[in-house]
């Protein structure tokens, strides 16, 4: 038997033996991978060289990982032997906070009459509480009707509620300010919500890949 014969088997072999997902439209992962002719990387980040695609399979399946192609462009095109669960976890996790740094941020409205009940208002919270962790700003309007304009303290009374209901999550971007028949105020997310969010994300991440390595 030839090489080429050699390599064919071997390449027909390996693509049941290996993952067969696509990354996405651009990136293809082992058996998948159309090019005859590869510069293939190791899972340090070492250069292997230019290798045929039969023999790249071959290498990836003896570390025990798999082959996905990096840059489709080159030429020849790239390909590196991941460990595909960590590699695809680094990726989305990528994609995520990509998507959260591209998103625009509002100021968002809630409205709110003086006579509204607790549990009303713990509804409008709850809802509040989502745009904050979004990042949006939001502005409260307290809304006053006939004879509660004489009592404007009342106002003030249950924007200071409102805002001690939320704790150390917000920060008072703008205080509570009386004009024409309403009260405003906005607020955001306060910096140490911020970072102790991250902070639980980055658990979260780290518990996650150990996880995926133990595997």
């Amino acid at each position: 038997m030839n090489f080429v014969q050699q390599s064919d088997k071997v390449e027909h072999e390996t693509s049941y033996k290996l993952r067969s997902e696509s990354i996405n439209n651009t990136n293809r992962l082992n058996h998948q991978i159309r090019a005859p002719r590869l510069r293939v990387i190791d899972d340090q980040g070492g250069q292997l060289g230019i290798m045929t695609k039969a023999e790249a399979l071959v290498a990836a399946q003896e570390a025990n990982l798999d082959l996905v192609e990096i840059s489709p462009n080159a030429d020849p095109p790239v390909a590196k032997i991941v460990d595909w669960g960590k590699f695809n976890y680094q990726r989305m996790k990528l994609i995520q906070k990509n998507k959260r740094s591209a998103k625009t941020f509002e100021m968002k409205q809630m409205r709110v009459g003086l006579k509204i009940s607790d549990h009303d208002l713990g509804v409008k919270g709850k809802k509040v509480r989502e745009f904050l962790e979004d990042g949006h700003k939001v502005k409260y309007t307290l809304k006053y009707r006939g004879r509660e304009l004489a009592h404007r303290d009342i106002g003030f009374t249950l924007a200071q509620k409102i805002i001690d209901s939320f704790g150390e999550l917000i920060s008072v971007d703008q205080n509570p300010i009386f004009a024409g028949k309403q009260l405003t105020f906005v607020i955001r997310r306060s910096n140490a919500s911020k970072q102790a969010a991250m902070k639980q994300e980055a658990q979260t991440e780290n518990t996650s890949k150990e996880s995926t390595e133990t595997k």
